[in-house]
């Protein structure tokens, strides 16, 4: 009697933490606050900066910071259209260029706390390629894909217990779900990967935010294909968590001219 009930609830409130994806309206689940996450973002991106070696190369700084304005006035934008205008000011977009050429890999955190490894830089190749990951990864963040995972982690890993509750009673292993979560630890194999619809999602988003930042969607086709031929025994952290089943670049594919719809070409 004691289970029956104590599932009842559980679904009641699952049923009540739901919410809905911007754009695709699926429902997803949602236990954490914005500003919960808000604050665990800023905190964690800190402590990564701090233990890592920012590129001193301006040019590629510069190109980084350039397509991450573009890319993120495309975001707010795309959330304004949502009805969404009271999130915006939820992100202090920050991007940061981490020297480390055997790392390929890119992420996302709440608040617009983005990070970007020199190892991901062979694939992307000039700033229509930074653009495709900019764009996937940014999507993830305003899709809130990362609250949904945190949610899912805190249910299953860790017994349902409310964020609050997790940092106060297990303060490391909460932190090492938040990392997992976000990528932060993809060069530790131990990211807990995005799903195929958030993937999908986050690919046909970041399409839009493309076009709405001034650059082709057709160069993700491009991206993907350099990224696709180095899939192997050493797959690349940027493949392992963000899986790439035969079927991504037929939808990218179709998805691009939904996006073109959104085109508004650069200019200098």
């Amino acid at each position: 009697m004691v289970r029956k009930f104590f599932i009842t609830l559980l679904l009641a409130l699952l049923s009540l933490s739901c919410a809905e994806v911007p754009f695709t309206q699926r429902k997803a689940l949602r236990l954490v606050s914005d500003q919960q996450l808000l604050s665990m973002s800023f905190q964690e991106y800190r402590e990564v900066l701090k233990r890592s070696n920012l590129s001193k190369d301006p040019q590629k700084v510069e190109s980084l910071r350039g397509v991450g304005q573009r890319i993120s006035r495309a975001a707010e934008e795309f959330l304004r259209r949502a009805g969404l205008q009271h999130k915006i000011a939820n992100y202090k977009w920050e991007f940061s260029l981490i020297e480390d050429p055997k790392v390929v890999n890119a992420w996302c955190m709440p608040g617009g706390k983005v990070a970007v490894y020199t190892g991901i830089l062979r694939y992307t190749r000039d700033e229509k390629g930074l653009a495709v990951v900019l764009g996937h990864e940014i999507a993830h963040a305003i899709l809130e894909h990362g609250n949904e995972r945190m949610s899912q982690g805190l249910l299953i890993q860790m017994g349902g217990i409310a964020l609050s509750a997790a940092l106060a009673n297990r303060p490391q292993e909460t932190r090492n779900l938040f990392n997992q979560v976000y990528g932060v630890t993809a060069s530790l194999g131990l990211v807990l990967p995005y799903s195929r619809i958030q993937e999908e999602e986050a690919d046909r988003v970041g399409l839009i935010l493309m076009a709405m930042g001034g650059y082709d969607p057709s160069s993700a086709i491009e991206f993907w294909e350099r990224m696709k031929k180095e899939e192997g025994p050493k797959t690349p952290e940027f493949l392992s968590t963000h899986p790439l089943p035969e079927t991504r670049m037929a939808y990218i594919r179709a998805y691009i001219p939904e996006a073109m719809k959104y085109f508004r070409p650069h200019v200098n």
